[in-house]
């Protein structure tokens, strides 16, 4: 136990430093807990700034919830032509293959694209959980 806490004297406080090294390693181990891996489905098409932004803040809100998002939509964009229907498809087949590691499908938004109604009939004839969240994150 080298530690060097020292008291609002100034005095070496060896318990109160050993205290808090253990409840900073707990908070460091926390964050390297089990996460389950969920799968997020929200409009890409139409307003993709928008689309785009709002898929980071669900991403986000699944991590605040302790959990690993996949947002397929927020990926291969970067290198796939979602314009290009081979391209699109061939997207739509790796988030599917991404969905089937996934513990569950959260469902962001009031409207449902196309991409999203061919996920959400995928996850529900595989199986999958399936959770719905308005566009605040409130869950439906």
């Amino acid at each position: 136990m080298s530690n060097d806490y020292r008291n609002s004297e100034g005095y070496p406080d060896p318990t109160a430093g050993e205290a808090l090294s253990r409840i900073a390693a707990n908070e460091k181990q926390s964050l390297r807990a089990f996460r389950p891996i969920v799968y997020i489905c929200s409009p890409f098409s139409g307003d993709v700034e928008t689309n785009v932004a709002n898929a980071r803040r669900y991403s986000r809100f699944a991590v605040d919830k302790g959990y690993i998002p996949i947002a397929p939509h927020l990926l291969f964009p970067q290198f796939l032509d979602d314009n290009n229907p081979d391209e699109r498809e061939l997207g739509l087949f790796f988030g599917n293959a991404l969905m089937s590691k996934c513990a569950e499908v959260w469902v962001f938004g009031s409207r449902i694209s196309s991409g999203m109604e061919a996920e959400i009939k995928r996850a529900k004839w595989k199986g999958y959980h399936l959770r719905y969240f308005t566009e605040e994150c409130q869950e439906v």
